[in-house]
Protein backbone atom coordinates (compact mmCIF):
# COMPACT_ATOMS: atom_id res chain seq x y z
CA UNK A 1 0.00 0.00 0.00
CA UNK A 2 1.41 3.59 -0.87
CA UNK A 3 1.10 6.80 0.83
CA UNK A 4 2.06 9.99 0.30
CA UNK A 5 4.04 12.26 2.96
CA UNK A 6 2.60 15.69 3.86
CA UNK A 7 5.12 18.57 3.28
CA UNK A 8 7.21 19.46 6.16
CA UNK A 9 8.45 16.18 7.05
CA UNK A 10 11.95 15.21 6.44
CA UNK A 11 13.60 14.14 9.99
CA UNK A 12 17.51 13.04 10.35
CA UNK A 13 18.33 9.38 11.13
CA UNK A 14 19.20 10.05 14.83
CA UNK A 15 15.84 11.89 14.94
CA UNK A 16 13.83 8.84 13.27
CA UNK A 17 15.71 6.42 15.68
CA UNK A 18 14.66 8.48 18.86
CA UNK A 19 11.19 9.07 17.56
CA UNK A 20 10.98 4.90 16.99
CA UNK A 21 12.92 4.14 20.30
CA UNK A 22 9.81 5.99 22.36
CA UNK A 23 7.47 2.97 20.58
CA UNK A 24 9.95 0.42 20.89
CA UNK A 25 8.37 -3.39 20.66
CA UNK A 26 7.61 -4.74 24.22
CA UNK A 27 6.25 -8.68 24.75
CA UNK A 28 2.70 -8.80 25.87
CA UNK A 29 2.56 -8.94 29.42
CA UNK A 30 0.75 -11.82 31.55
CA UNK A 31 -2.84 -10.39 30.84
CA UNK A 32 -1.68 -8.40 27.61
CA UNK A 33 -3.57 -9.02 24.47
CA UNK A 34 -1.54 -7.13 22.10
CA UNK A 35 1.64 -5.59 21.49
CA UNK A 36 2.61 -3.04 18.37
CA UNK A 37 6.36 -1.43 18.43
CA UNK A 38 9.07 -1.80 16.30
CA UNK A 39 12.15 -3.77 16.29
CA UNK A 40 15.18 -4.17 14.49
CA UNK A 41 14.39 -4.76 10.65
CA UNK A 42 17.69 -6.82 10.22
CA UNK A 43 16.82 -8.48 13.29
CA UNK A 44 20.30 -7.66 15.29
CA UNK A 45 19.02 -7.41 19.21
CA UNK A 46 19.25 -3.64 20.55
CA UNK A 47 20.82 -2.96 16.66
CA UNK A 48 19.18 0.50 15.14
CA UNK A 49 15.14 0.86 14.41
CA UNK A 50 15.91 2.17 11.16
CA UNK A 51 17.84 0.96 8.60
CA UNK A 52 19.21 3.19 5.47
CA UNK A 53 20.34 1.33 2.03
CA UNK A 54 20.82 3.35 -0.85
CA UNK A 55 19.16 6.54 0.66
CA UNK A 56 15.73 4.70 1.28
CA UNK A 57 14.31 4.08 5.01
CA UNK A 58 13.40 1.16 6.38
CA UNK A 59 11.59 0.36 9.63
CA UNK A 60 9.62 -2.77 10.85
CA UNK A 61 6.73 -3.57 12.97
CA UNK A 62 5.74 -6.38 15.21
CA UNK A 63 2.22 -7.37 16.46
CA UNK A 64 1.95 -9.68 19.10
CA UNK A 65 -1.14 -10.84 20.02
CA UNK A 66 -2.53 -13.35 22.59
CA UNK A 67 -6.36 -14.73 23.01
CA UNK A 68 -8.10 -17.46 24.57
CA UNK A 69 -10.68 -19.37 22.37
CA UNK A 70 -13.92 -18.26 23.00
CA UNK A 71 -15.80 -21.79 23.81
CA UNK A 72 -13.36 -22.21 26.23
CA UNK A 73 -14.36 -19.37 28.12
CA UNK A 74 -17.81 -19.78 27.95
CA UNK A 75 -17.34 -23.54 28.39
CA UNK A 76 -15.70 -22.52 31.99
CA UNK A 77 -18.15 -19.83 32.73
CA UNK A 78 -21.23 -21.87 32.11
CA UNK A 79 -19.35 -24.21 34.77
CA UNK A 80 -18.58 -20.91 37.43
CA UNK A 81 -22.46 -19.72 36.62
CA UNK A 82 -23.78 -23.80 37.60
CA UNK A 83 -21.62 -23.82 41.32
CA UNK A 84 -22.99 -20.39 42.18
CA UNK A 85 -26.29 -21.79 41.08
CA UNK A 86 -25.71 -24.77 43.02
CA UNK A 87 -24.13 -23.36 46.09
CA UNK A 88 -26.01 -20.23 46.33
CA UNK A 89 -29.58 -21.41 44.88
CA UNK A 90 -29.24 -18.73 42.12
CA UNK A 91 -28.59 -18.18 38.63
CA UNK A 92 -25.99 -15.43 37.70
CA UNK A 93 -27.88 -12.45 35.80
CA UNK A 94 -26.46 -10.89 32.46
CA UNK A 95 -23.78 -8.31 34.32
CA UNK A 96 -22.61 -11.23 36.41
CA UNK A 97 -22.35 -13.58 33.75
CA UNK A 98 -20.02 -11.02 31.74
CA UNK A 99 -17.75 -10.83 34.50
CA UNK A 100 -17.36 -14.29 34.98
CA UNK A 101 -16.37 -14.59 31.49
CA UNK A 102 -14.14 -11.33 32.10
CA UNK A 103 -12.51 -13.34 35.22
CA UNK A 104 -12.22 -16.55 33.28
CA UNK A 105 -10.56 -14.75 30.55
CA UNK A 106 -7.85 -12.99 32.79
CA UNK A 107 -7.59 -16.04 34.49
CA UNK A 108 -6.26 -17.97 31.59
CA UNK A 109 -4.34 -15.22 29.71
CA UNK A 110 -0.99 -16.00 31.09
CA UNK A 111 -1.58 -19.88 29.20
CA UNK A 112 -2.25 -18.16 25.86
CA UNK A 113 -0.32 -18.96 23.30
CA UNK A 114 0.77 -16.10 21.40
CA UNK A 115 1.01 -14.82 17.19
CA UNK A 116 3.55 -12.66 15.89
CA UNK A 117 3.44 -11.05 12.73
CA UNK A 118 5.48 -8.57 11.29
CA UNK A 119 5.04 -5.43 8.86
CA UNK A 120 7.98 -3.78 6.92
CA UNK A 121 7.63 0.34 6.04
CA UNK A 122 9.54 1.81 3.41
CA UNK A 123 10.19 5.84 3.00
CA UNK A 124 11.82 7.00 0.16
CA UNK A 125 12.94 10.33 1.29
CA UNK A 126 13.53 11.58 -2.03
CA UNK A 127 9.98 10.87 -4.01
CA UNK A 128 8.38 11.51 -0.23
CA UNK A 129 6.05 7.92 -1.01
CA UNK A 130 5.26 5.96 2.13
CA UNK A 131 4.91 2.04 1.18
CA UNK A 132 3.40 -0.45 3.89
CA UNK A 133 4.07 -4.35 3.35
CA UNK A 134 0.61 -4.93 4.86
CA UNK A 135 -1.92 -7.69 3.67
CA UNK A 136 -5.33 -5.80 4.62
CA UNK A 137 -6.40 -2.40 5.29
CA UNK A 138 -6.52 -2.96 9.03
CA UNK A 139 -3.24 -3.88 9.72
CA UNK A 140 -1.96 -1.27 7.27
CA UNK A 141 -3.96 1.14 9.61
CA UNK A 142 -2.55 -0.19 12.84
CA UNK A 143 0.97 1.18 11.54
CA UNK A 144 0.15 4.43 10.45
CA UNK A 145 -1.83 4.52 13.75
CA UNK A 146 1.69 3.66 15.10
CA UNK A 147 3.80 6.05 12.47
CA UNK A 148 1.81 9.07 13.24
CA UNK A 149 1.86 8.44 17.46
CA UNK A 150 5.93 8.54 17.00
CA UNK A 151 6.02 11.30 14.18
CA UNK A 152 5.24 14.54 15.57
CA UNK A 153 4.06 16.38 12.15
CA UNK A 154 3.85 13.20 9.97
CA UNK A 155 0.93 13.16 7.69
CA UNK A 156 -0.08 11.07 4.99
CA UNK A 157 -2.58 10.17 2.73
CA UNK A 158 -2.94 7.23 0.24
CA UNK A 159 -1.97 7.67 -3.59
CA UNK A 160 -5.04 8.92 -5.20
CA UNK A 161 -4.92 8.96 -8.70
CA UNK A 162 -6.92 10.92 -11.67
CA UNK A 163 -8.01 7.15 -12.82
CA UNK A 164 -9.41 4.58 -10.61
CA UNK A 165 -7.76 1.69 -10.61
CA UNK A 166 -10.96 -0.14 -11.40
CA UNK A 167 -12.04 2.17 -14.21
CA UNK A 168 -8.14 1.36 -15.46
CA UNK A 169 -8.49 -1.68 -15.35
CA UNK A 170 -11.77 -1.78 -17.24
CA UNK A 171 -10.87 -0.02 -19.70
CA UNK A 172 -7.61 -2.59 -20.13
CA UNK A 173 -9.72 -5.47 -20.34
CA UNK A 174 -12.34 -3.97 -22.73
CA UNK A 175 -9.84 -2.89 -25.42
CA UNK A 176 -7.33 -5.91 -24.54
CA UNK A 177 -4.86 -3.65 -24.72
CA UNK A 178 -2.28 -2.74 -21.54
CA UNK A 179 -0.76 0.70 -20.76
CA UNK A 180 2.60 1.09 -22.04
CA UNK A 181 5.17 -0.42 -19.95
CA UNK A 182 3.05 -3.25 -18.75
CA UNK A 183 1.12 -6.64 -19.64
CA UNK A 184 -2.25 -8.12 -18.82
CA UNK A 185 -1.26 -11.83 -17.58
CA UNK A 186 -4.06 -14.55 -16.66
CA UNK A 187 -5.61 -13.59 -13.46
CA UNK A 188 -8.49 -11.19 -12.65
CA UNK A 189 -11.74 -11.13 -10.77
CA UNK A 190 -14.60 -9.03 -11.78
CA UNK A 191 -17.80 -8.08 -9.47
CA UNK A 192 -21.09 -7.13 -10.61
CA UNK A 193 -22.27 -3.66 -8.94
CA UNK A 194 -25.46 -4.62 -8.47
CA UNK A 195 -27.40 -6.10 -5.40
CA UNK A 196 -26.65 -10.11 -7.11
CA UNK A 197 -23.02 -8.94 -6.18
CA UNK A 198 -21.71 -12.12 -8.77
CA UNK A 199 -18.48 -12.71 -8.81
CA UNK A 200 -16.14 -14.36 -12.14
CA UNK A 201 -12.81 -15.38 -11.21
CA UNK A 202 -10.27 -16.12 -13.73
CA UNK A 203 -7.45 -18.07 -12.94
CA UNK A 204 -4.32 -18.95 -15.57
CA UNK A 205 -6.97 -17.95 -18.54
CA UNK A 206 -6.45 -15.81 -21.03
CA UNK A 207 -7.90 -12.29 -20.26
CA UNK A 208 -8.24 -11.09 -24.18
CA UNK A 209 -11.03 -12.81 -25.03
CA UNK A 210 -14.88 -11.67 -26.07
CA UNK A 211 -16.32 -13.27 -22.93
CA UNK A 212 -13.87 -11.31 -20.74
CA UNK A 213 -15.04 -8.62 -22.63
CA UNK A 214 -18.39 -9.03 -22.42
CA UNK A 215 -18.55 -9.53 -18.83
CA UNK A 216 -17.47 -6.11 -17.88
CA UNK A 217 -19.14 -4.41 -20.43
CA UNK A 218 -22.16 -5.95 -18.96
CA UNK A 219 -21.73 -4.07 -15.46
CA UNK A 220 -18.71 -6.75 -14.21
CA UNK A 221 -15.97 -4.44 -12.49
CA UNK A 222 -12.67 -5.56 -12.30
CA UNK A 223 -11.55 -5.69 -8.42
CA UNK A 224 -8.30 -7.31 -9.11
CA UNK A 225 -6.23 -8.09 -12.38
CA UNK A 226 -2.60 -9.69 -12.52
CA UNK A 227 -0.05 -7.85 -14.41
CA UNK A 228 4.00 -7.51 -14.98
CA UNK A 229 5.91 -4.39 -15.30
CA UNK A 230 8.75 -4.70 -18.09
CA UNK A 231 8.85 -8.40 -17.71
CA UNK A 232 10.52 -7.32 -14.36
CA UNK A 233 8.08 -7.64 -11.86
CA UNK A 234 4.64 -9.07 -11.44
CA UNK A 235 1.84 -8.11 -8.81
CA UNK A 236 -1.80 -7.95 -8.73
CA UNK A 237 -3.37 -4.69 -9.21
CA UNK A 238 -6.69 -4.13 -6.78
CA UNK A 239 -9.35 -1.79 -6.85
CA UNK A 240 -7.66 0.27 -4.01
CA UNK A 241 -4.51 0.72 -5.48
CA UNK A 242 -2.94 -2.56 -3.45
CA UNK A 243 -0.11 -4.50 -5.11
CA UNK A 244 -0.51 -8.02 -4.19
CA UNK A 245 1.18 -11.19 -5.00
CA UNK A 246 4.47 -9.30 -5.91
CA UNK A 247 6.96 -11.28 -7.39
CA UNK A 248 10.51 -9.93 -8.93
CA UNK A 249 11.38 -12.26 -12.01
CA UNK A 250 14.39 -14.26 -13.26
CA UNK A 251 15.85 -10.88 -15.44
CA UNK A 252 16.05 -8.92 -11.97
CA UNK A 253 17.88 -11.47 -10.25
CA UNK A 254 20.48 -12.49 -13.91
CA UNK A 255 21.07 -8.84 -14.33
CA UNK A 256 22.16 -8.11 -10.42
CA UNK A 257 23.59 -11.99 -10.03
CA UNK A 258 27.37 -10.96 -10.90
CA UNK A 259 27.71 -7.82 -8.17
CA UNK A 260 24.96 -9.04 -5.99
CA UNK A 261 25.94 -10.01 -2.25
CA UNK A 262 23.51 -11.41 -0.61
CA UNK A 263 22.08 -10.49 2.60
CA UNK A 264 19.57 -7.70 3.50
CA UNK A 265 21.48 -4.71 2.37
CA UNK A 266 21.29 -6.87 -1.37
CA UNK A 267 17.28 -7.45 -0.78
CA UNK A 268 16.09 -3.73 0.11
CA UNK A 269 18.64 -2.59 -2.88
CA UNK A 270 17.06 -4.95 -5.22
CA UNK A 271 12.71 -4.62 -4.47
CA UNK A 272 13.54 -0.81 -3.52
CA UNK A 273 15.25 -0.27 -7.21
CA UNK A 274 12.61 -1.74 -9.31
CA UNK A 275 9.48 -0.42 -7.23
CA UNK A 276 11.00 3.28 -7.41
CA UNK A 277 10.46 2.45 -11.15
CA UNK A 278 7.05 0.71 -11.10
CA UNK A 279 5.70 3.42 -9.31
CA UNK A 280 5.64 6.12 -11.07
CA UNK A 281 4.58 4.33 -14.46
CA UNK A 282 1.54 2.76 -12.55
CA UNK A 283 0.33 5.99 -11.19
CA UNK A 284 0.59 7.43 -14.95
CA UNK A 285 -0.91 4.54 -16.27
CA UNK A 286 -3.66 5.25 -13.78
CA UNK A 287 -3.93 9.42 -15.56
CA UNK A 288 -1.52 10.52 -13.16
CA UNK A 289 -1.55 11.48 -9.12
CA UNK A 290 -4.18 14.04 -8.01
CA UNK A 291 -2.74 16.76 -5.77
CA UNK A 292 -3.06 17.02 -2.22
CA UNK A 293 -5.72 19.25 -1.29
Amino acid sequence: MVYRIGEGWSPSLPQIEQALDLERFVPCGASQEKSIGWIEPRGDAHGPLVEAVNGQRIFKLKIETRSVPASVVMRKAKAHSAQIEATEGRKPGKKEMKEIKEDVKLSLMPMAFSKEASVWVWVDPTTQLLVIDAASQAKADEVITLLVKSFLGLNLALINTQTSPQSAMASWLITQEAPAGFSVDRECELKAADESKSVVRYVRHPLDTDEVKQHVEGGKLPTRLSMTWQGRVSFSLTEALQLKKMTFLDVVFEETSAERDEGFDADVALATGELSKLLPDLFEALGGEQALA
